[in-house]
């Protein structure tokens, strides 16, 4: 059985996610702060999160995940908040969530994207190790190697990483990134590909080799493994 851990803290919406997720089969915990929810991901192996947007105590929904994130927590996580505004989309996804949903929404829609996260959590997870070339990733641990040296990468640089090495010798647009790596549909009008894949090719990247990430000009980029 599924195990999906609720911050939320309000009990009255808390309880009815509760039951949505219990009535798909999942087995759900739930806290109220984000200081529990960080010590809950991290001694139990959830399959997904589902975070409220705004938290009591100090520590709000993207506090606690970029505490996650940061703490090699790499739980797919679905941001819940009643603020729909696309910078506040972006930001929750630049902070490592995988998935947003605006308040009020579906109980459908919300069982609906908590099962696809928990799929694609399986599918990654199905596999122990990806590798091709000079790059490899194991998937359990959510360590990358280059050229057989660990590099140390935040959350969302090894999912972009992953993502790329999927798809090696072959071009990703920014659209395909944004919506299969962040979850969201493309917004021209955001950089934050660009800024994330020059921070990732700052650390997987070396002067006396040749680069790893390759621009397509105007379209994307692709990864050179060999």
């Amino acid at each position: 059985m599924a195990k999906v851990l609720v911050i939320e803290d309000d009990p009255k919406s808390a309880d009815a996610i509760c039951a949505i997720l219990t009535d798909e089969g999942l087995a759900v915990v739930a806290v109220q702060t984000g200081a529990d929810a960080f010590l809950k991901a991290k001694e139990t192996a959830f399959d997904a999160i589902v975070l409220d947007r705004m938290l009591p105590g100090g520590i709000d929904g993207i506090g606690a995940l970029a505490m996650m994130r940061s703490g090699g927590i790499g739980t797919p996580v679905l941001i819940l908040s009643a603020l729909s505004a696309v910078e506040e989309r972006v930001r929750g996804l630049r902070a490592g969530g995988d998935d947003y949903l605006t308040k009020p929404f579906e109980p459908v829609e919300l069982a609906a994207r908590v099962n696809a996260l928990i799929r694609r959590r399986v599918a990654e997870t199905s596999t122990i190790t990806l590798e091709h070339g000079r790059v490899r990733i194991d998937l359990i641990a959510r360590e990358a190697w280059i050229d057989g040296a660990r590099v140390d990468l935040q959350a969302r640089e090894l999912q972009l990483l992953e993502y790329l090495l999927r798809h090696h010798d072959r071009t990703v647009t920014r659209a395909m990134i944004f919506e299969d790596v962040w979850g969201y549909r493309y917004d021209q009008r955001t950089n934050v590909i660009d800024v994330h894949i020059t921070r990732l090719r700052r650390k997987i990247e070396h002067a006396d080799r040749p680069p790893l990430i390759e621009t397509v000009r105007g379209t994307g980029y692709v990864l050179r493994c060999d």
